[in-house]
């Protein structure tokens, strides 16, 4: 067999195999948001629930691989959303109905069904503007409502409280469905939201920074429920932050109107 040339190998019919590495990942991603779903199915809660936040890893890793080995395609692009929409809607919404909203099946559905459908929502949304030129959000920095991954990590609260604490109140599927019925609000929202692009520390704190990150990860390996629910708590504390700091950023474009669009690309959907 002939050495790959620096291009990348082909399969017959000229596809680069570096090509399917992203689409690979992302269908791995499907794969563990489905699975999240036969966990729930059978009681398997902490799987479940831990299968989902795999897949949120994996959909952080597509899209940057991609840009990497310049492997993006409109393919990668529609895939990813079906992927997002079943790993981070469909799946959180039927492992929280069959943990907690069946008690109260009427309701309960009707909330399950609000956060998927809203999931579906955002990601056509996202979709929709994919090419649009002009996004007073995404041109500042910003997201436009929350990712549909951080929503779904937001939805399990309750979940990640009620492993933590043992406390039966988490577990009630009024508290449940409440919340869920405001992460699905959050999905399908028009505020402004951090991105990646607009998080730049200053270099006076970097290394404190990244001391924080070390005990973040060793707080998830040894308290993960309490963590994760820490983790949830910070990033709801960063939304009126967030909306603040869009404001700003709209009041100086109004007060030069010749300003050039600071340029941006939020990946998370």
């Amino acid at each position: 067999m002939s050495e790959a040339r620096e291009t990348g190998m082909r399969l017959p019919g000229g596809l680069p195999i570096r090509a399917l590495i992203p689409n690979a990942i992302t269908a791995a991603a499907l794969g563990f948001g489905l699975t999240g779903i036969r966990f729930a199915i059978t009681g398997d809660w902490e799987k479940a629930v831990l299968a989902v936040m795999l897949a949120g890893i994996l959909d952080g890793l597509d899209g940057r691989v991609a840009r990497a080995l310049k492997a993006q395609s409109r393919f990668g692009a529609e895939l990813d959303s079906l992927a997002d929409n079943v790993s981070f809607g469909v799946a959180p919404a039927l492992i929280l109905f069959l943990w907690s909203l069946q008690e109260l099946p009427r309701v309960g559905w009707y909330a399950s069904l609000a956060f998927a459908i809203c999931c579906a929502l955002r990601l056509a949304r996202f979709n929709a503007q994919i090419d649009t030129v002009e996004q007073p959000h995404k041109s500042a920095g910003f997201l436009t409502g929350v990712p549909a991954p951080m929503g779904a990590g937001l939805a399990f609260l309750p979940f990640y409280l009620w492993l933590a604490t043992g406390l039966p109140e988490f577990r009630e599927p009024l508290v449940v469905g409440g919340w869920l019925m405001l992460m699905a609000f959050l999905l399908i929202s028009s505020v402004a939201t951090l991105s990646w692009t607009s998080l730049r520390p200053r270099r006076s704190i970097r290394l404190e920074l990244l001391a924080l990150l070390g005990i973040v990860g060793a707080a998830l390996l040894n308290e993960p429920w309490w963590t994760l629910a820490g983790i949830c708590v910070v990033y709801l504390l960063t939304l009126p932050y967030a909306m603040w700091s869009y404001a700003r950023v709209k009041r100086q474009r109004a007060a030069r109107p010749g300003m050039a669009t600071v340029a941006s690309a939020p990946v998370d959907s």
